[in-house]
């Protein structure tokens, strides 16, 4: 089993409402649509996304990193050691309740 999770995510920065949820067909493929209050300004849309989804996903933020697109809104995150049903509850949050 992988010790690791690819976590596709669309960042939206400047949110009036940070959440998590919804889906961005993207260059990573399937994403995760994270708004956040936070300013796409050095780096602080990324970490308060990198919180967020840590939050989302009832892991520690210090088990999740950034992978790709520091500078884009497409990013990649690594989730480590992630606990067996964490897909599922990624799939629930980027495709809704159904499938």
């Amino acid at each position: 089993m992988d010790d690791t999770l690819t976590v596709a995510v669309r960042v939206k920065p400047g949110a009036s409402r940070a959440r998590v949820g919804g889906r961005f067909d993207g260059p990573h493929g399937p994403a995760l649509v994270i708004a956040v209050n936070a300013p796409a300004v050095d780096g602080r849309a990324t970490e308060a996304a990198r919180r967020a989804l840590a939050d989302a996903l009832g892991v520690r933020p210090a088990a999740v990193s950034l992978r790709a697109g520091a500078a884009s809104r497409d990013k990649l995150y690594l989730v480590e050691h992630p606990a067996p049903g964490l897909p599922d509850v990624l799939r629930r949050l980027r495709d809704g309740s159904a499938g």
